[in-house]
């Protein structure tokens, strides 16, 4: 347990998990009702995946101007900027919906513009992570913080969907508000060395694409880097279709779509604590292979889930002792059994890709000198969270025609292909790059 846990010795660490934890229940909680809502108020599977484009189109046209800003000025000053600010559209987003005056134009607005503060947030808040444990124990950090942000997933979709059901949705939004205080006390608590900034003189974009040449000319970075926009442009798209699943496939109602997302999260906590456990960092490229496989035949097990319910109703008949113990009729193990599955695989898919995000992470920061970690981590974020709205366009079209299970094995089938290409190309061929770029 102290070697999982060992950033937590650090006391501006200990504050961050612990406001942070806070805020992101609230943020998950805010997810989920957004989600709902739109769904609620369109029913339309095409406007969900334009509501998904608007709130991650800015990563992929803006992260680098959030990269340049923590390579030149202060990175504690502009998290604490970043994360005011998504306390207010969080405020104004509950006053839309607590006056009923909410549409669904607001809600595009309103996510284009905290996809905004997004873009900065994640690479100023990625590089500022070093600052509150030292280079020794920043993987340790980096799978803590993953474990958190994905125990935040477990609690506040399950929170958020009782939450609507019993008040609706503006008080998601509005405790949302309420818990951006926790990280912002967090962070005015923390005792930070000031650091003195080299002020460059380079335009912005220049200084972006020094950071993607230096991603783009190391081997391992640029690798996994790239096997990691296969996962997000086509692998975490499933959470798009989560309210297709719970309210067409499954039957059920929101509650149903949080108890889906928890499943997600709670494979991606355990994943999470299971790569911070890890003493030694050798052997990542394998590790990237073998999580990615495995997240992309959980999205084929998902893709077929509906189809579960006739083939588990003729199972039952043949366990109907076992049936009968757990007081199920066969005709209600058929119905209960395509939710476990889709539960199960979406416990895999987050297991699976979150220890791929992890150890992507750790091998960009471990091979990155300081300077130029807020640029880099601006390129982390374009590659894994810029090109997660194309995605959305992408597979709300496509849903359109071919419908939603058949969209989701399409979409695994790709993740398995880049997998497999990755496989050929660096960890069979097992290159060697030689030292670090940051130890050169």
């Amino acid at each position: 347990m102290s070697t999982r846990f060992r950033a937590l010795k650090h006391r501006n660490f200990q504050l961050f998990i612990i406001g942070q934890l806070i805020s992101l229940i609230g943020t998950w909680m805010q997810n989920l009702a957004q989600q709902w809502l739109v769904f609620s108020l369109t029913h339309s599977v095409l406007i969900l995946g334009v509501f998904a484009f608007a709130s991650q189109a800015p990563m992929l046209f803006l992260a680098w101007m959030g990269g340049y800003v923590g390579d030149r000025y202060n990175r504690h000053r502009g998290v604490i900027v970043t994360q005011s600010c998504a306390m207010i559209l969080a405020f104004v987003l509950a006053a839309l919906t607590l006056t009923h005056v909410i549409q669904v134009w607001h809600l595009i607005v309103i996510a284009l513009l905290a996809g905004i503060v997004n873009a900065f947030d994640v690479p100023i808040r990625q590089s500022f992570v070093v600052h509150m444990v030292g280079q020794e124990d920043l993987p340790n950090a980096i799978a803590l913080n993953s474990s958190m942000f994905n125990g935040a997933r477990v609690i506040g979709p399950a929170i958020a969907g009782f939450t609507i059901l019993l008040v609706g949705e503006g008080w998601c939004f509005f405790l949302n508000g309420l818990s951006f205080v926790a990280v912002i006390v967090a962070l005015l608590m923390m005792r930070i060395p000031h650091e003195e900034k080299e002020r460059s003189k380079e335009s912005p974009v220049r200084s972006f694409a020094q950071g993607f040449r230096f991603a783009m000319n190391d081997l391992p970075i640029r690798s996994t880097l790239l096997l990691l926009s296969v996962l997000s442009l086509f692998g975490l798209q499933y959470s798009v279709f989560l309210p297709i699943y719970a309210h067409d496939i499954l039957h059920g109602g929101v509650e149903t779509q949080g108890l889906l997302m928890t499943a997600a999260g709670l494979g991606a906590v355990l994943g999470a604590l299971e790569f911070a456990a890890r003493t030694h960092y050798k052997g990542l490229a394998r590790l990237i292979a073998t999580t990615c496989t495995t997240c992309a035949v959980g999205l084929l097990v998902l893709s077929r889930a509906p189809l579960f319910g006739p083939w588990a109703g003729k199972l039952a008949r043949w366990i109907a002792v076992a049936c009968s113990a757990c007081n199920l009729s066969p005709a209600r193990f058929a119905q209960a059994a395509p939710f476990w599955l889709c539960a199960t695989a979406l416990f895999v898919v987050g297991f699976a890709a979150t220890t791929q995000m992890a150890a992507t992470n750790t091998t960009v920061q471990e091979r990155v000198p300081d300077h130029m970690r807020s640029r880099l981590m601006a390129v982390y974020a374009t590659m894994f969270m810029g090109v997660q709205p194309i995605g959305a366009l992408i597979a709300g079209g496509v849903a359109r025609h071919v419908g939603t299970p058949n969209t989701v094995l399409l979409l695994g089938l790709l993740v398995l292909s880049g997998s497999l290409v990755f496989i050929a190309r660096v960890v069979t061929k097992r290159n060697r790059s030689g030292p670090t770029p940051a130890a050169a």
